[in-house]
């Protein structure tokens, strides 16, 4: 898992990317686990994914990252204002916008995380203030 998941917690997924992760962790898993012996009908079939979750204990691909992201979140809030990462972090950028309507940004995907799981603590401002 841990080279799957190298550098996650700055990444922006998409509805697309979290289903292609879910399918390749579904993949990996069957691989693992292997086929399942029918005994009705006395021959091997591959497992559903309820039932490959029900083997797997840790929680999805996921819902790992969407964890991990958040917490690099609250690390770069707390930095200083002369660290790099911090000044990116709340920095504006120059010249100009691209056509077409604005993409998801890192800092959306987290607060939208935050909503999801039902944290409603201190914000991810861009002013810095807690």
């Amino acid at each position: 898992m841990p080279f799957v998941l190298y550098g996650c917690e700055t990444w922006s997924l998409t509805l697309k990317d979290e289903c292609r992760l879910k399918v390749f962790e579904n993949r990996v898993l069957r691989r693992i686990f292997g086929p399942k012996r029918d005994e009705v009908r006395r021959e091997w079939r591959k497992q559903n994914n309820e039932e490959l979750n029900d083997l797997h204990s840790s929680p999805n691909i996921v819902r790992v990252i969407k964890s991990r992201g958040i917490r690099w979140a609250g690390h770069v809030a707390r930095m200083g204002e002369k660290r790099v990462v911090y000044r990116v972090f709340v920095g504006k950028l120059e010249g100009k916008k691209r056509l077409g309507g604005p993409r998801r940004r890192w800092e959306d995907n987290i607060k939208m995380d935050l909503q999801e799981v039902g944290f409603r603590g201190y914000g991810l401002d861009r002013s810095g203030s807690r």
